[in-house]
């Protein structure tokens, strides 16, 4: 029987069912109840923009799987770590292609502002869901009785502080990956011999003479 959260339907499907036992392996609580507000808040704000979006890609969307030990590599942002796992998931339980790689869209750019907003409604929603969970924008379009519905299934004790530990124990050991992101921002929090890449620098001392 499917799930119902704020009016959102948690699809009753296989897929969902075998998706929400893999973040539910290799998370924590803090990732898992992430993930699944990312697909609650998501689907909340596209369904009020009027966004036609597959329930399925959007809840495999939502897992946040690049953080955890189980699917984390050494020398790749944890975004494409989470957005693999995801596209070969789909693929494996017969989603197309096509569908697999909106996905892997999806999560490989959750954390660059507006583009996702720009794509498809399975890359959009990702990004709905990880800005409101995380960041708390455009938290006033979701209504006080969504938000309660949705916490009180998907409770955030100390999530702030959580989620930023849950970053950098994340990231800690691969650093070169946070260039060019704001993820930078977290190691330079948690670790103050954490030195920043300088695009500037790198540009004036690269190889070419001029």
């Amino acid at each position: 029987m499917s799930e119902k959260i704020a009016g959102i339907t948690v699809p009753d499907t296989q897929l969902v069912r075998e998706a929400t036992d893999l973040v539910r392996d290799a998370a924590d609580e803090t990732i898992f109840h992430h993930s699944r507000r990312v697909y609650l808040w998501g689907s909340l704000k596209a369904a009020a923009r009027g966004l036609d979006v597959d329930p399925e890609l959007a809840y495999v969307g939502g897992l946040d799987l690049g953080l955890t030990a189980s699917y984390a590599t050494k020398d790749r942002r944890f975004e494409l770590d989470g957005a693999e796992t995801a596209r070969a998931f789909l693929l494996d339980h017969g989603r197309s292609e096509r569908e697999a790689r909106e996905v892997w869209l999806a999560i490989a750019l959750h954390t660059t502002p507006e583009v996702p907003l720009q794509l498809s409604p399975e890359i959009a929603v990702v990004t709905l869901g990880v800005e409101t969970d995380v960041l708390g924008l455009g938290l006033t379009e979701i209504t006080e009785r969504q938000r309660a519905e949705v916490l009180a299934a998907h409770p955030r004790p100390d999530f702030k502080n959580r989620i930023l530990k849950a970053f950098y124990d994340g990231m800690a050991d691969r650093p070169d990956t946070t260039f060019g992101t704001m993820n930078d921002d977290v190691l330079a929090h948690f670790d103050a011999s954490f030195r920043r890449k300088d695009f500037v620098e790198i540009i004036r001392n690269n190889p070419w003479p001029e």
